[in-house]
């Protein structure tokens, strides 16, 4: 057993997050296969009596797959019209892989002001808590058809974060294009070491490099630490693996996967 599968096993309302690079194939389309097994192990936690909600990017990619003239387009109209089409089919491929193990899903489209007002978050909460314990999985993402430079959230690690706090959950994980934190970027160095359990973020960031990020994502190691420090201010535990590898969550959980843990 290790750390991590200890956590995941204690943990009883767990958010997992998924990012562009891991719903992400090498052409910059949505990876059915990777959706569908991550669906997979979210509902085997669910048929384990754990209560799951999902944070998911991915709607400018579908929206890319679906209508790919718009894809090298720069104009921000162009950008949030693409959201807007791929919010749709991302939500289809939720639907349909869900379905599979008889668990239907819902939408929430969030920006940053929804965390601000309260009386906002209070109807968050209370859709949140309607919705799972009716055993229906929240599907949740950025409402970037409207957000304006005020109120964006900017990146989904931000977002899981701020779910996590406001839903109580126990821990976060977070599923990334790497199998967690190193001691410096593994793409770039091969003598990178993988660290696996962090309870101390400030000496962390002092001591690793933590500069870069992909062509897809929004968010880099970065935006990971900045949300494993929301939740761990809050007591919540967050996990940092590998999305792309298949039955990365299943393995953790075994204490058979790597990752990095984020503690207090």
């Amino acid at each position: 057993m290790s750390a991590i599968s200890d956590v995941i096993g204690a943990s009883r309302k767990i958010v997992i997050k998924l990012g562009s690079n891991v719903l992400s194939n090498d052409e910059g389309l949505v990876n059915q296969a990777t959706l569908h097994n991550i669906v997979e192990q979210a509902a085997s936690m669910i048929k384990q009596g754990k209560q799951v909600i999902i944070v998911s990017s991915g709607a400018t990619i579908c929206g890319v797959g679906t209508i790919n003239k718009w894809g090298r387009r720069d104009d921000m109209n162009y950008k949030q019209a693409l959201c807007a089409i791929g919010q749709v089919e991302l939500m289809r491929a939720y639907r349909e892989y869900f379905a599979d193990y008889g668990i239907h899903v819902a939408q929430l489209l969030l920006t940053g002001e929804d965390f601000e007002d309260p009386h906002r978050t209070l109807n968050i909460r209370n859709t949140l808590f309607t919705l799972i314990d009716e055993g229906v999985v929240p599907i949740i993402n950025e409402n970037d058809t409207v957000s304006v430079d005020e109120f964006t959230i900017g990146d989904n690690d931000t977002l899981s974060a701020l779910t996590a706090n406001l839903w109580n959950a126990d821990t976060l994980i977070a599923l990334s294009d790497i199998d967690g934190v190193f001691d410096k970027d593994p793409k770039t160095h091969k003598d990178a070491s993988l660290i696996e359990e962090v309870t101390d973020i400030p000496t962390l960031v002092k001591d690793i490099d933590t500069e870069g990020k992909s062509s897809f994502g929004t968010g880099g190691i970065k935006t990971k630490i900045r949300a494993a420090e929301i939740v761990n201010n809050m007591g919540i535990n967050m996990v940092l693996l590998n999305g792309k590898k298949k039955d990365v969550i299943k393995e953790a959980a075994e204490g058979t996967g790597k990752g990095t843990l984020f503690t207090e």
